[in-house]
């Protein structure tokens, strides 16, 4: 039976929590066929072992996707998504799990009801020591209010395939150097398609102290944010005539060098503040970056 939903699953070294993650997919109540495509990345643990456990035992119901070498985060994430069958696809990374056993047959409901291409929820983000839901506050479906707030977490969203493909197509993401695959999808969802929330929390993102978006080594946690950044700017320029451009090169400015007045040298301090400014001169008035810089001064004076 050809399935309705298809779930992408991209994992790479995640032998401790893939098998929850497939779990909680077989567990879901549904009145429709599903079916888990994992893109396995060429893990160097027991990773793939433990999917084609899976693929043996549900060779009707998961899929294992991957390669003779490793073809990196966003083309494995590219090649699953291609590799789904379903009408709609659901999205959630190897390291996460479905915490509503009624989640996917709800949002497919809600989606064939609406007529809506993209569908998401609350989710539960949990570290080894807090656990909190996110996002605490109102749940956005309007383009403006996801610029201001993406409340979409990946492991929470349903979306048209078709439309999934759409976005591939029109807005290339692999051509831009993005570190994320899932904000400027949902972001493309919210400026062409018509998006809905169901207040209920469904999933668990589980916060790894080291992965894409959480590092301990605050480079990589600086190249990150000024990436999310740095999408949201494009995709205000290309969808919404840059009305926020003001609001979002500012909040850029204001994070990253907070960042930096923590971290790095002086002379990476200043020149991020003259990038940006340089980018968008009305910078030079944001006296934000001043006090910013006043404050990492002292900070190295007392160190």
């Amino acid at each position: 039976m050809m399935p309705l939903l298809s779930v992408c699953m991209t994992t790479y070294n995640h032998e401790r929590y893939i098998a929850q993650a497939i779990e909680s997919v077989l567990g879901q109540r549904t009145t429709f066929a599903v079916e888990v495509v994992v893109g396995e990345d060429c893990s160097t643990d027991s990773t793939l072992r433990i999917c084609r456990e899976y693929e043996s035992r549900y060779p009707d119901r998961v899929r294992v996707i991957t390669s003779e070498s490793n073809v990196g985060m966003h083309e494995n994430y590219r090649r699953t998504i291609e590799a789904c069958r379903g009408r709609y696809i659901a999205m959630l990374d190897g390291d996460d799990w479905f915490s509503d056993m009624d989640k996917l047959q709800i949002q497919v409901e809600e989606l064939e009801k609406s007529g809506a291409a993209m569908c998401y929820t609350r989710s539960e983000r949990r570290s080894e020591s807090d656990s909190k839901i996110y996002p605490e506050g109102t749940l956005h479906t309007t383009f403006e209010d996801m610029l201001r707030l993406n409340t979409a977490e990946n492991c929470t969203t349903v979306a048209l395939r078709d439309k999934i493909l759409e976005y591939y197509a029109e807005v290339e993401p692999q051509t831009k150097g993005w570190l994320t695959d899932d904000l400027p999808m949902w972001l493309w969802f919210a400026a062409t398609q018509s998006i809905v929330a169901i207040d209920r929390t469904t999933a668990v993102h589980r916060m790894l102290s080291t992965s894409v978006s959480h590092s301990e080594q605050w480079q990589k946690q600086l190249d990150f944010c000024y990436s999310l950044d740095s999408i949201m700017l494009w995709f205000d320029e290309r969808y919404n005539s840059s009305r926020l451009q003001r609001f979002l090169a500012r909040r850029r400015q204001n994070r990253n060098l907070w960042l930096l007045s923590h971290h790095g040298s002086v002379g990476k301090f200043i020149k991020l503040w003259w990038q940006t400014c340089r980018e968008h001169p009305h910078l030079i008035y944001n006296i934000a970056p001043y006090g910013l810089f006043l404050k990492k001064i002292f900070y190295r004076m007392w160190l």
